[in-house]
């Protein structure tokens, strides 16, 4: 097999609220809504950066996908967001603010020699927004 991931799913309380974070909140382009035509087929997705997407699914249409009755949660889990600047952390960390998100860690310089902070969406999914001077990404390419 091979270490590839190019779907990350994340399973929602209200796909309507989520939505609103991320699209309106945050920028994230997404067609919206689509698959409503099928039973259990609602979901969002976003076309991020070197081919990865992410999907937000009712939490109770994954549950179902997946064929498991056992209640998902939270794991312990971050999703990092990196970006090119310290300054970009901190706009990025103010935007997710005034979307709605609970800022769980201002920004601040790390032990690894980069500055980073944490927030969390309205499900709880953590974000770190990172500056990592060995780890920028590429400029994102024109719309």
């Amino acid at each position: 097999m091979h270490p590839r991931l190019t779907l990350l799913t994340l399973g929602v309380g209200s796909l309507e609220r989520s939505l609103a974070f991320y699209r309106d909140g945050l920028g994230w382009p997404t067609k919206g809504i689509v698959g409503t035509e099928f039973e259990h087929g609602a979901v969002v997705f976003f076309d991020l950066e070197s081919g990865l997407r992410l999907a937000l699914y009712p939490r109770e249409f994954l549950a179902k996908d997946a064929a498991t009755n056992t209640p998902l949660g939270i794991t312990s889990i971050s999703l990092g967001h990196n970006v090119r600047s310290r300054a970009e952390v901190d706009a990025v960390i103010e935007q997710a603010r005034r979307a709605g998100a609970i800022i769980l860690k201002p920004p601040v310089d790390t032990f690894w020699g980069g500055y980073a902070g944490y927030f969390q969406d309205p499900d709880g999914y953590m974000w770190e927004v990172a500056w990592n001077p060995d780890l920028i990404p590429p400029e994102m390419p024109p719309n």
